[in-house]
């Protein structure tokens, strides 16, 4: 087996991996670097999910990269289009020469005696085993399984006469058309599927077991398009992602703090939406907004399926499935011809790779993340985790400027290992996500890396925070230690050739 060495390898090409590869180069042009990816394509979820409607979730002035402006005018961006720029944004920065294709990462080792992580990936089109070595190692996976969706059980599925589908595993050539659909489900996949197929479907049927909060944006941003049209490009963009930034963090403190005052305000604009016949038991969760993440949806379009009568919602329990469809526990029968399982995504970390060191198995479930980027006790590795109560993608640009600035505080003091390390004094039982009670998180609260008592071990799920402690404060402080030179990686190590 042939090894190829690099000074860095990120692993995941999709939003994050991309996003992180283009600031390293910028930062650090000195160091080579390749990105491993298993799909076929750059775009990982983007390429991944192609269910109909398939867009963002965040608004796309925050969703994409602050280095790259997004110049349409649409809030959430579908999919394709998405796919489209990160593909874009990497043929721009010169990265997609540098991605590895079809790669699926089983290993991940660091050696303690060579300071380096060799990887060993399978080449799954011909069952071939390569391996790879890199000083630093950047995980840029995700979080959940790409392989399974969460996918539930249900008595009488044998019955069921139609065609079920996961939204993650949509089939390319599923003909919906003249259809009776019941989508299981009440999160975001549910209210972009719903609306979508109303209309060229038969009918549509939003079946929940219980109701999430659902908030209408602008399908189109009218201030910036007024901004586009007053100021140079760049700077109509920066002040727009600047005020969606604020605007985001401003709802979601209100919410925390005066959670009964949001609950009225968000029911409040539903009701605005889907008029009087709509039973507002529909979209009256039991939690309080932000215990689990708000739907957006644009131009209200669920709500006016739902007042169309193209669509329509049930809150109940599935007591099972039948040859025609869903009996409910409250004895109604949904028909149906096609049932989607929006249920879900099966929470995973790094891809599924196990971690070592020294050929001894590591788990991120039993250690903190430093600044929400390195891992306690792990050498010379960051993980991207983006944010779950704003745009995601807001955490790549600042994780890609505190690399880069670590690099360089290495290499000016000829250092060439850091490792997090607590003083014992921090460690929580409370997971990184455990502010949040949606499913997934539940389902894999023991798999979160923990969360600590106060800064750096503290994941606040705050942007300005993270900007400020990524981009602003010292790299030096009393918890990261650089472990001395080792004389033998010289020989072992640097000797090996460099690939670009």
């Amino acid at each position: 087996m042939s090894k190829r060495h690099y000074n860095v390898i990120i692993i995941g090409a999709g939003l994050s991996g991309i996003g992180t590869a283009c600031r390293l180069a910028d930062e650090s042009p000195d160091k080579s670097m390749a990105i491993l990816e298993r799909r076929e394509r750059i775009g990982g979820t983007w390429d991944l999910f192609r269910y109909p409607g398939i867009r963002s979730d965040s608004d796309i002035l925050t969703f994409g990269y602050s280095f790259k402006p997004w110049n349409g005018s649409t809030t959430l961006a579908d999919g394709g289009s998405i796919r489209e720029y990160i593909q874009q944004t990497a043929h721009e920065y010169g990265i997609k020469d540098k991605v590895h294709f079809g790669l699926k990462i089983t290993n991940a080792n660091w050696s303690s005696e060579d300071r380096c992580w060799t990887i060993t990936a399978l080449k799954e089109r011909t069952n071939e085993t390569v391996t790879y070595s890199c000083d630093f190692l950047v995980g840029c996976t995700g979080y959940y399984n790409y392989d399974e969706g969460f996918r539930p059980e249900f008595p009488g599925e044998k019955d069921f006469e139609g065609t079920i589908v996961h939204p993650q595993h949509w089939p390319e050539n599923l003909d919906y058309a003249g259809k009776k659909v019941v989508v299981i489900g009440s999160g975001a996949t549910s209210v972009t599927l719903v609306p979508s197929m109303a209309g060229k479907a038969k009918h549509v049927t939003m079946l929940q077991r219980s109701p999430s909060y659902i908030f209408s944006i602008p399908a189109k941003d009218p201030i910036t398009n007024v901004l586009q049209r007053l100021l140079p490009a760049r700077w109509a963009f920066k002040l727009a992602r600047q005020r969606n930034i604020i605007s985001q963090r401003i709802q979601y403190l209100a919410c925390r703090k005066w959670p009964n005052l949001m609950r009225r305000y968000l029911l409040s604009h539903v009701r605005k939406h889907v008029g009087p016949s709509i039973d507002m038991e529909n979209f009256s969760p039991k939690y309080m907004p932000w215990d689990e993440r708000v739907c957006a949806v644009p131009d209200a379009d669920l709500f006016k399926a739902l007042r169309t009568g193209t669509a329509s919602i049930e809150t109940d329990h599935i007591d099972r499935f039948t040859a025609n469809g869903i009996l409910l526990k409250s004895g109604k029968t949904l028909e149906a011809d096609i049932i989607v399982t929006a249920t879900g995504l099966n929470l995973q970390l790094l891809g599924g790779m196990e971690l070592t060191i020294d050929g001894k198995a590591e788990s991120l479930s039993d250690k903190m993340a430093y600044k929400g980027l390195l891992i306690e006790n792990i050498p010379n590795m960051a993980w991207l985790f983006g944010y779950v109560n704003a745009s995601w993608t807001l955490k790549v640009n600042i994780a890609g400027d505190y690399l880069g600035r670590l690099f360089k505080f290495m290499k000016e003091r000829n250092l060439d290992v850091v490792v997090p390390k607590d003083n014992g004094q921090n460690k929580l039982e409370e997971g990184i996500l455990d502010t949040l009670s949606s499913g997934y998180v539940k389902r894999s609260r023991n798999n979160l890396p923990r969360q600590g008592k106060a800064y750096p071990w503290r994941t606040t799920m705050s942007y300005g925070y993270d900007k400020k402690m990524l981009t602003e404060d010292p790299i030096e402080d009393q918890f990261l230690t650089f472990p001395a030179s080792n004389p033998k990686k010289a020989s072992m190590v640097k000797g090996k050739s460099k690939a670009a």
